[in-house]
């Protein structure tokens, strides 16, 4: 499982931005198309929303991979 982490000044990370930043896709357009046609489950419940604000402990999954959000 991959980890991602929250920047030290952020209580946060948005969904679109987390799938950005751990590579699973190339956009912010790519990130909301996959996010809205429910393709990424957070923490295993689809979530079709691009903005859903991720803590710690967080894991998302799409397409085959894990990431845990850390702080």
């Amino acid at each position: 499982m991959q980890e991602v982490r929250i920047r030290e000044e952020e209580e946060f990370i948005k969904l679109g931005q987390l799938l950005k930043k751990a590579g699973l896709v190339s956009s912010g357009v790519e990130a909301k198309i996959v996010v809205q046609d429910g393709l990424v489950l957070v923490n295993g419940e689809v979530d079709t929303r691009r903005g859903r604000k991720l803590v710690n402990g967080d894991v998302v999954s799409y397409n085959g991979q894990e990431v845990l959000v850390v702080k």
